[in-house]
């Protein structure tokens, strides 16, 4: 059912409390209440219904956000769901009830003129609403925290590793600059896609809304008035584009904060040791082993990751959906997209946990910086020495030296020293002051503190666009949306 996750007793380990309780079978039935409520509040507006009928309608929904007997029993629902084909059905039979034990005159005009899809889809649309603001939060605290990462490790010197080896010289403040600007990115995406998804669903039966005649249009604007949510041009019944968007934006944040978790986990492992989690109270021990101290936040944001890829691939294949009303394809989203949800809320929690207590060792990023014993710099070495004899020569020469310095147990540098020393050839190219600067890695991370500048350039512009675009709108009122 709609705000059943699956997940028992690892929900607090993979979501947050208040994504949790968004979805939850309560919060989901709450909002079909405030769908159902709202809905009688705008047709008395528009004459479809009496005042009266309303305002009795709309008080016991408000009474049944409560979730108890006697309004809406979650229990019951579920089962008879099972024979009805979704939860709306029972759902408009337990609330007519309801008010048909206060009101019978009341209780004619509940859900007047809507469909089960209708109720279903609106309420998911006001569930999302409100945990993509609470992902909105997490995400901006999370790319604040990685930009302050950045500017305070700018110049930190570390060693890059490609195909997971030694490579070159960089700076953890542009580890850190590129988690950050992939942040931004997703940041935008997922505020448009907040725009496009808040959006109404009221179509009647077969989305004509014949039920409400003249009225509709009248009834449509103001039900969406009600919700504070923007009117779409005509149902979107089978038109899932919207709420796959959603999926998909999530989707790729997942992977952007997998990405984050599988690097910082791998700089914690022991022989690396360049940064580690946070130090709290139970965090990362072992039940055996008393030394340990796992990367599990990072563990449960790569978990995530790797599941919400094929939930989304679930979303996308159900978006083929048959004429007017679905068979399947809209089903298959019901319990799919509140676990993409959840789970994205999740991974930003744990990452942001991370981040906001990393602690990040400089003096082992340079211990490390110095395990090949230079061989990191031969680039540098290459370089230089091709000026006088070509890139494929000087190639061969580094490659010969960097042989012998492993073989022999000495650095590049001496390595190069011996070598040039050994052939008049090449005496003098490179003189001692050379060799010190080559053998510098603090002196050739390249354009690293030029990325992180413009990467927190970005940030800052997006920011001050952000606070620009807050001010507007609050001028402005509440905007239509897309």
């Amino acid at each position: 059912m709609p705000g059943s996750i699956g997940f028992g007793l690892t929900a607090p380990m993979f979501a947050s409390p208040e994504v949790l309780d968004i979805f939850s079978a309560q919060g989901f039935i709450g909002r079909m209440l405030d769908v159902e409520a709202a809905l009688a509040r705008a047709q008395a507006r528009c004459g479809v219904i009496p005042a009266n009928a309303a305002a009795e309608i709309t008080r016991l929904c408000v009474a049944g956000n409560g979730v108890r007997p006697g309004v809406i029993d979650a229990d019951a629902l579920a089962q008879a769901a099972v024979a009805a084909g979704n939860l709306a059905i029972p759902f408009v039979k337990q609330l007519t009830a309801a008010v048909a034990a206060q009101d019978q005159d009341a209780a004619r005009y509940v859900h007047w003129g809507a469909t089960s899809q209708d109720i279903l889809d609106t309420a998911l649309v006001l569930q999302l609403v409100d945990a993509l603001r609470i992902q909105d939060a997490q995400l901006l605290r999370l790319a604040d925290d990685c930009a302050a990462l950045a500017r305070r490790h700018r110049d930190t010197v570390m060693v890059a590793r490609t195909w997971q080896q030694h490579a070159l010289p960089s700076t953890f403040g542009l580890k850190a600059a590129g988690w950050l600007d992939a942040l931004r990115r997703d940041l935008a995406r997922l505020q448009s896609t907040r725009l496009r998804v808040r959006v109404l669903q009221f179509g009647g039966a077969a989305g004509t809304l014949a039920s409400l005649g003249k009225q509709a249009p009248d009834v449509a604007a103001c039900l969406a008035d009600e919700l504070a949510l923007s009117p779409p041009a005509l149902p979107w019944h089978t038109q899932r584009d919207r709420l796959v968007e959603v999926a998909s934006t999530l989707g790729m944040l997942c992977g952007t904060l997998g990405k984050m978790a599988r690097d910082i986990s791998l700089m914690m492992q022991t022989e690396v040791g360049e940064v580690a989690e946070p130090v709290a109270a139970g965090r990362g021990g072992s039940s055996t082993m008393p030394h340990k101290r796992n990367p599990v936040g990072c563990a449960a944001v790569l978990t995530i990751a790797a599941r919400v890829p094929a939930l989304v691939a679930t979303l996308f294949a159900a978006m083929p959906q048959e004429h007017e009303r679905a068979l399947g394809g809209w089903q298959a989203e019901w319990d799919t997209l509140p676990t993409i949800v959840t789970l994205a809320a999740g991974a930003l929690r744990q990452m942001g946990e991370v981040i906001a207590g990393l602690q990040v060792d400089e003096a082992r990023m340079r211990a490390n910086l110095d395990l090949t014993g230079g061989l990191i710099l031969g680039e540098a070495y290459m370089l230089a020495l091709g000026e006088s004899l070509g890139r494929l020569p000087a190639h061969h020469l580094v490659e010969q030296a960097s042989r012998e310095a492993v073989a022999k147990g000495v650095t590049l540098r001496q390595a190069m020293q011996n070598r040039l020393a050994a052939d008049p050839a090449l005496a003098g190219l490179l003189d001692a002051a050379t060799l010190d600067r080559l053998s510098d890695p603090t002196r050739y991370t390249g354009q690293s503190g030029h990325f992180v500048d413009a990467a927190l350039a970005e940030w800052q512009a997006a920011r001050a666009d952000r606070a620009h675009d807050a001010r507007d709108t609050a001028a402005a009122g509440s905007p239509r949306l897309p």
